[in-house]
């Protein structure tokens, strides 16, 4: 079944709620990206917390709108905390997203990240041979670089959602998102995304922030995945290299109009 585009009309919606309930995201991600991820839902209208001391965790995850679970530093005092906060994530009925980075490349994360697909996150997030690599699959990825195609994924994504109950977002030139039945493709952004640190993993926590939302999950993740590639687009037109497009990407998530949301 070919996958559906995904709706500019429900963009549009989601993008007005969620600037009106600003989502409290516990963002546990990696030090490389603690700031831009941030300022990124910041400039969308949510409300970040970067919580990682285990008994604040803990306690943290059950206030939270939305968690987000990113391995890129993993050590392991933080798989400690990381696993704490997702069970009392899943406690307080927290919806929490998995964000594997380089999952395929090395084995200690790939076995934690393994054991957390079992804790049953909300969604999942990864590039295409991130989420091959989650599925069982051969996959080909450089450290956090994908080196295979999104539509080669698409199949394992699939799958992938199906076993966890999770919505999978498997993201690159298009992104997809399926509940493992219902698959949506969501198309824009500019290649200069993938030239700055960070913007992946700034997703993933949009996209942990959307399942804090009202309404249909998967539509409410497509138009996460929308957002950011609007604003890369919009981004591209003014900067002039990787240096200048990262206060652009974030002018234009902030002033990201809901008329021309998509």
């Amino acid at each position: 079944m070919q996958p559906d585009l995904h709706s500019r009309e429900h963009a549009v919606r989601t993008l007005k709620q969620f600037r009106t309930l600003s989502p409290l995201t516990h963002c546990m991600t990696n030090d490389v990206v603690q700031s831009f991820t941030a300022n990124t839902l910041l400039a969308l209208g949510a409300s970040p917390a970067m919580v990682i001391e285990p008994e604040e965790a803990r306690q943290f995850a059950a206030l939270a709108s939305a968690l987000l679970i990113n391995v890129g530093t993993l050590t392991q005092p933080r798989a400690r905390a990381m696993r704490t906060a997702v069970e009392q994530a899943n406690s307080a009925k927290t919806p929490w997203t998995l964000d594997p980075v380089a999952v395929g490349a090395l084995e200690y994360r790939r076995r934690f990240c393994f054991e957390l697909l079992t804790l049953k996150p909300a969604a999942v997030r990864g590039n295409a041979s991130e989420i091959l690599a989650l599925a069982g699959e051969d996959a080909s990825g450089r450290g956090v670089d994908a080196t295979d195609a999104v539509a080669t994924a698409l199949p394992a994504a699939q799958i992938l959602a199906r076993q966890t109950g999770a919505i999978v977002v498997v993201t690159g030139e298009v992104d997809y998102v399926t509940d493992g039945e219902r698959t949506l493709s969501v198309t824009g952004g500019d290649p200069l995304m993938t030239k700055v640190v960070g913007t992946g993993c700034a997703l993933s926590a949009v996209v942990a922030a959307s399942c804090a939302l009202p309404g249909n999950r998967i539509e409410n993740i497509a138009s996460a995945c929308g957002w950011m590639k609007q604003a890369g687009r919009i981004a591209r037109k003014t900067c002039h290299g990787p240096g200048s497009f990262i206060p652009a990407f974030l002018d234009a998530l902030y002033t990201l109009e809901t008329e021309v949301a998509a």
